[in-house]
């Protein structure tokens, strides 16, 4: 894991055992993705998520304890089985949030597929180590599930 070349921009690699478009459905398949997304204890009960390049999506998150909250955004690149693009932004934001941008790639290598995924610019270190240890969270929920 190295953050991203900008100041404040969250970057991560990892890689998974399994094809392309298998780690392409898994991000993409609303049924496949309540089932890794959001932090350890999190779950996403309310999905609103159909990726094409305009549409907006929102995803419901239950934290273990405590109201559910959510997160908006729409899809600016739609590219399978290779990118996906889009904007992150809370539904009633913490004052030092403001809407990021998510970039994930996909590229196959040896029969594996590595995953990059940047995101940012974030407005404060506290948020950006907040979004690095959600994302670390819900890719190790993903690496199990596609184990």
């Amino acid at each position: 894991m190295t953050d991203g070349p900008e100041p404040r921009t969250l970057g991560l690699t990892c890689t998974f055992p399994v094809s392309l478009e298998r780690v392409y459905r898994a991000l993409t398949d609303p049924t496949t993705l309540v089932r890794w997304w959001g932090p350890a204890g999190f779950t996403t009960p309310e999905i609103d998520f159909e990726p094409a390049v305009g549409a907006a999506y929102r995803l419901g998150m239950q934290p273990p304890e405590g109201e559910r909250f959510y997160l908006v955004g729409e899809f600016l690149e739609v590219d399978a089985p290779t990118r996906l693009t889009f904007t992150f932004r809370w539904e009633d934001p913490d004052p030092d949030d403001r809407e990021t941008v998510v970039r994930v790639s996909l590229d196959a290598v040896d029969g594996r597929t590595r995953m990059s995924l940047w995101q940012g610019p974030f407005v404060t270190d506290a948020r950006l180590a907040l979004h690095r240890n959600g994302w670390t969270d819900s890719i190790s929920k993903l690496t199990e599930l596609l184990s």
